[in-house]
């Protein structure tokens, strides 16, 4: 295959960038998009030139950190995929691709594609955790917990905190992200002692790190890799108002 990139290059957030254009030819159909930046910033460092700098870890689809707009769609053409995930299958020969990185406010770039999506990471630190003893798992069987409930929490919980729904949010909200954590441990006996705390804390530090209000368009569950539902949004609005009220 034959592909001609647009590439997003930037050297920090305080630079301006650009998309430049690379080609790249004698591909397989069955090499991955990273592998195929791979192979580009192979060729780039062979002619000394700097390489395009990404995010990437396990290349499973299951961290989330090979966050990229392609085409402008987040993670790229297929539904409910991660970029590593992604293969050249998905194009065709000839194609022209642009690629950039996941753009909101919260996520400001540190170089080319990679951004500063650490305003996640305070979210959950605000409240993502549950008073329990440490140590040994406990016995399955001993905090009796129906199976529809379980499988609903453990769906919030899918969550890979990837950011696909921020990017695509014309608000730049991340209201998937956060419903699935509150909604996660609101389900579960275990996470009643912080459970009104917890979406208090979450959804103010969600305010607090710039994050937009929820849009309703639901373009965020269309992207999101894990299929979190947008009953989850209900679900943490819910949460909200209830803590709201308790408080007073």
């Amino acid at each position: 295959m034959k592909l001609t990139l647009k590439i997003w290059r930037q050297e920090n957030a305080q630079t301006k960038g650009k998309l430049v254009t690379y080609k790249l030819s004698d591909l397989s159909s069955d090499t991955s998009f990273l592998e195929m930046l791979d192979v580009l910033n192979e060729q780039l460092a062979a002619k000394g030139e700097p390489t395009v700098e990404f995010d990437h870890d396990c290349r499973e689809g299951i961290c989330g950190q090979c966050s990229l707009v392609i085409n402008g769609k987040a993670h790229g053409p297929e539904e409910h995929y991660t970029t590593c995930q992604t293969h050249l299958r998905s194009f065709n020969d000839g194609d022209t691709i642009t690629i950039e990185p996941f753009r909101a406010n919260s996520f400001p770039v540190i170089r080319d594609l990679k951004v500063d999506r650490s305003s996640m990471d305070r979210i959950i630190q605000a409240g993502g955790y549950i008073s329990s003893f440490t140590g040994m798992a406990p016995e399955a069987n001993s905090i009796p917990i129906h199976h529809d409930i379980a499988e609903s929490a453990f769906d919030s919980a899918a969550c890979i905190g990837c950011g696909a729904c921020i990017a695509t949010c014309k608000n730049s909200s991340a209201a998937l992200f956060v419903s699935a954590k509150i909604g996660h441990l609101a389900k579960l006996p275990q996470g009643q002692v912080e459970r009104n705390d917890r979406a208090l804390w979450m959804v103010n530090a969600h305010d607090d790190e710039g994050f937009g209000s929820c849009s309703n368009t639901g373009a965020c569950a269309v992207v999101c890799p894990q299929e979190v539902q947008l009953l989850d949004i209900t679900r943490m609005n819910f949460e909200y108002n209830r803590a709201k009220c308790l408080s007073k």
